[in-house]
């Protein structure tokens, strides 16, 4: 099963409601997907308040069984970005409070001007993913090693630039990868081709793109809904 834990929808800048996002995910074969809108301290209460409604019917409606897809679990999240370093903590904080079950923090892409000190900040909370981290360091790294935090893999043009770099310096020395969509619109949403696409594109081997489907399945279990 393939999950996705980096998507996005109108509550930012992504141009699908969650109910079709949530769709087109289950025709694509995806088994799970995270809500991950853009967020700071102007949203992430707001966001969230909404997203967990989705979430909850969605997944009410889909453990009650008798549909094909009833396995499909949706989780309530937030992506932190472009919050300085020094904020970081407390929108994480402020996320956790509001609900949010995965938290992403938009890393240090080569794509955009995301301030430098991103990255640690991040990987110094309580966070699941630090998205597209651009060139990370070999500290930092292993600071997402220690922490359990997991380094993405991005299938979103631009942000995607460095994933090579991210799989090789993760692999080396033992971070956790996952493989994300960070979808915005239809054409983004993943399927098992673009997923595997994705990490062979990085370097990886099938046998490593399946140790991230583990990852996947263990953040889920640590998520249970």
């Amino acid at each position: 099963m393939i999950a996705d834990f980096h998507t996005h929808t109108i509550f930012s800048d992504g141009e699908l409601v969650p109910a079709e996002l949530i769709r087109r995910a289950i025709y694509s074969g995806i088994g799970a997907i995270a809500i991950t809108d853009h967020a700071d301290f102007s949203n992430i209460e707001f966001n969230l308040s909404n997203i967990k409604k989705v979430c909850e019917k969605i997944n009410e409606l889909h453990n009650k069984g008798g549909k094909n897809d009833s396995k499909f679990r949706v989780l309530p999240g937030v992506e932190i970005t472009h919050v300085q370093p020094e904020l970081i903590k407390d929108a994480v904080n402020l996320a956790r409070k509001c609900g949010a079950l995965i938290v992403v923090v938009h890393g240090e892409t080569l794509s955009e001007p995301v301030e430098k000190g991103t990255n640690l900040a991040a990987l110094n909370e309580d966070i699941d993913i630090l998205a597209h981290p651009g060139f990370i360091t070999e500290d930092e790294v292993l600071l997402a090693k220690k922490n359990g935090i997991y380094l993405e893999l991005s299938y979103r043009k631009g942000h995607c630039l460095a994933n090579g770099y991210v799989s090789g310096i993760a692999n080396r020395f033992g971070a956790g990868l996952i493989i994300s969509s960070d979808a915005h619109s239809p054409s983004d949403i993943l399927d098992e081709t673009k997923y595997n696409n994705v990490g062979l594109g990085a370097g990886l081997t099938h046998v490593e793109i399946n140790k991230i489907k583990e990852n996947t399945a263990a953040l889920l279990k640590k998520y249970p809904i």
